[in-house]
């Protein structure tokens, strides 16, 4: 079996990856604070801001691809903290196209539907970006870094990503659910579309990405949805109190990132290879 390199192992989209890819590579995971064991996955502490830790893992486990997921993607945080965020989103990724392009190997990045404004969606791979937040700042610097390095990475813009809890991290749906079973009130966007998709359904569009994506590729799901309209599906399939579900408008909310409205994602082009993400209703039952 050929090795794969997935940083971010410990993240929520990493682990399902590397339980995913465990069934075709030899999977070596990377973790930074989170320590995590995965069966079969060879899991190593490394600090990616360090090139030279970085390099030394390229050297020790000779990857034949890499699926980079590591990041600080929490559009608050990256808001307030620039710098920090900037080397961990934006130097990091750099250096692992440079690395990738030195062995040659195959190189997956996962950006976001976030490098949108939201203003004309749905968006194509060959839209104008536009982001609206440091976050997204960032990852429109990570894409044209790694291309510009590397031009055979594929680029997967990932949306709004929702399933089962790991070891060491939720989706944004755990907490939703745990609000309005405790009763209490669960306000949720009428006016922020996304394109979800299940963290499994996500994995094996990355993995699809590995084999047949160069450049830029949007993983989104197949319906648009607004964050309430998510609300009032996940309370209908999980059979949840619905007294606690609120609808309310962005501007409701004061955040230190400014939010899009609309970054839902076309993307046709990954269905044509073959990308297949299920209902909403589909992905969500199968969690229950």
């Amino acid at each position: 079996m050929h090795k794969l390199l997935v940083t971010g192992a410990s993240g929520f989209l990493g682990w399902h990856l590397c339980r995913l890819a465990n069934l075709d590579w030899e999977v070596y995971g990377t973790y930074l604070t989170h320590a995590v064991e995965i069966p079969n996955i060879k899991m190593q502490k490394v600090n990616l801001t360090n090139f030279q830790e970085l390099k030394q893992i390229f050297n020790e486990v000779q990857p034949a691809a890499v699926i980079h997921t590591a990041a600080q993607s929490q559009p608050n945080y990256c808001q307030n903290h620039p710098e920090e965020s900037y080397a961990t989103n934006v130097i990091v990724s750099q250096n692992i196209a440079d690395l990738c392009a030195d062995a040659s190997i195959p190189c997956v990045f996962t950006s976001t539907d976030l490098v949108f404004d939201g203003l004309n969606p749905p968006y194509r791979e060959t839209d104008p970006v536009c982001p609206v937040n440091r976050y997204g700042e960032q990852k429109v610097m990570a894409e044209v870094g790694m291309l510009e390095r590397y031009p055979m990475t594929a680029v997967c813009r990932m949306p709004l990503m929702f399933g089962a809890a790991t070891p060491t991290a939720t989706s944004f749906i755990q907490p939703f659910i745990k609000t309005l079973q405790e009763g209490k009130e669960l306000k949720l966007f009428l006016d922020e579309f996304r394109t979800p998709v299940s963290a499994t359904t996500a994995a094996k569009g990355l993995l699809l990405a590995l084999e047949k994506v160069q450049g830029i590729i949007h993983l989104g799901g197949q319906e648009r949805i607004s964050r309430y309209d998510f609300g009032r599906l996940l309370v209908e399939i999980f059979q949840l109190p619905t007294t606690g579900l609120k609808a309310c408008r962005q501007q409701d909310v004061k955040m230190a990132a400014p939010r899009p409205s609309d970054v839902s994602l076309d993307s046709s082009k990954a269905f044509a290879l073959g990308y297949q993400p299920l209902s909403l209703r589909a992905e969500l039952e199968k969690l229950v």
